[in-house]
């Protein structure tokens, strides 16, 4: 874990992981006392997660688990966003901060919805996160 000990960047591919506020999107989302882990995963251990946890067969892009109400885990495939953010019309950088966001919003008890997807505008634009694609 970082210095304050609530978030953890692990990476585990060679993919070039954006230059985001991680720690300060995460304090933002779920606060000081919320410990955070964040794995950076490739394709295979994405999608046998997907498998394993959800019955999913496909690759995902992000995963979120939450440990209980104070801990969560987030596996973020960047190999994945790679290949999907041309597909949205959205510049890498900004589909990656939106899966980060938008996992932390599923840790935080939000299902998709709009309400959600306003959550996440409302965050990018806190965070100064424009899409320029």
């Amino acid at each position: 874990m970082s210095a304050d000990n609530t978030f953890k960047l692990t990476q585990l591919t060679k993919d070039r992981v954006p230059t985001l506020p991680f720690s300060r999107m995460k304090e933002k989302i779920l606060g000081k006392r919320y410990a955070l882990s964040l794995v950076i995963v490739g394709d295979v251990r994405s999608k046998k997660l997907n498998e394993q946890y959800r019955k999913k067969t496909y690759t995902p892009n992000v995963l979120s688990f939450p440990l209980d109400n104070k801990n969560g885990e987030i596996f973020l495939n960047l190999k994945q966003a790679k290949r999907e953010h041309r597909a949205r019309e959205e510049s890498y950088e900004y589909f990656v901060a939106l899966l980060f966001i938008h996992s932390m919003l599923h840790l935080k008890g939000f299902d998709h919805s709009a309400t959600m997807e306003s959550k996440e505008q409302k965050i990018l634009s806190a965070f100064g996160i424009t899409n320029i694609f």
